[in-house]
């Protein structure tokens, strides 16, 4: 039996990831910093694992010395580590770099076969943002590291997206910029399946988006649709958008990092390779009725 260990294994992806190895006959050690996680179905829909779960490795990706032992017997390295909402004085250059290489150099030590890493579609238009940056320069070092690799570029996860629908909730949707640029983003299950699959065939890149195309203003109606209400949507120039960024950037430099991934982001096209069935209306209509 083949040994995983999933980093991230909280998380809306990581979740689904770890479902996703069970079923397929893997023993998963799941790393966690609150276990306690791993019994709770997310705010996102994910599940509890907790059944799923062979091993739970309590350690800290920041922190190297609780991760000594982390890959002792283990074939496989998934990591979807990184900070997507802020979290307290964290970086993203100590957690999305930092932490997923400090993982990386233990696999290293102990001969891992395979290190599989969640990274961003279309990650090269946007090498200026800090976020990009750090996990594109830890692709860099995965991809000398000497360990066979795949790279998972997702569009965006439903997760993310999830967003339209709260604001839709407090009566008005706020859009950057047009609302015209279109993207197929993934639900975690979808995206999970193409994770694992990464273990068994030769792909060092794997560029995916979900099965439906939605603009920014579309998602905004749909959100609007599955509440029973009149869409209201306020479009915001992005060049304001951008201003208030720079505004932001001396005060909080981690938050205004993370607005401007977005902005930018919103400002592209994100539509990569369709797969998976769970469409982003059944996922708003579910989370809608939690």
């Amino acid at each position: 039996m083949k040994k995983v260990l999933i980093a991230g294994s909280t998380g809306y992806l990581g979740k689904h990831v770890v479902k996703e190895f069970k079923k397929r006959g893997y023993f998963v050690r799941a790393l966690a910093r609150n276990p306690q996680k791993l019994k709770e179905t997310g705010p996102f829909l994910e599940p509890a694992v907790i059944e799923q779960v062979d091993e739970i490795f309590i350690g800290d990706v920041t922190k190297p010395e609780t991760l000594k032992e982390i890959c002792n017997g283990i074939d496989i390295v998934f990591s979807s580590v990184g900070i997507t909402r802020q979290k307290g004085k964290l970086t993203f250059r100590d957690v999305d770099y930092q932490g997923n290489k400090n993982i990386l150099d233990i696999a290293a030590q102990k001969s891992v076969e395979k290190f599989i890493f969640v990274s961003i579609f279309n990650a090269h238009l946007f090498r200026n943002i800090e976020i990009v940056k750090c996990r594109e320069d830890f692709v860099r070092e995965l991809k000398n590291s000497g360990i066979n690799y795949a790279v998972i570029r997702p569009t965006g996860y439903f997760s993310d997206i999830s967003e339209f629908l709260r604001m839709a909730k407090s009566g008005r949707v706020y859009l950057i910029g047009s609302g015209k640029n279109k993207i197929n983003p993934i639900h975690g299950a979808d995206l999970a399946k193409i994770c694992v699959d990464t273990v068994a065939n030769d792909k060092n890149e794997i560029s995916v988006g979900g099965p439906n195309t939605y603009t920014t203003e579309e998602i905004a109606e749909i959100a609007f649709s599955v509440l029973g209400k009149k869409p209201k949507i306020t479009r915001t120039p992005a060049w304001l958008v951008n201003f208030g960024v720079k505004i932001i950037r001396p005060f909080n430099k981690q938050k205004s990092d993370l607005i401007e991934f977005i902005v930018t982001t919103q400002q592209n096209d994100m539509v990569a390779p369709a797969t998976g069935g769970h469409t982003l209306r059944s996922y708003f209509e579910k989370l809608n009725m939690e």
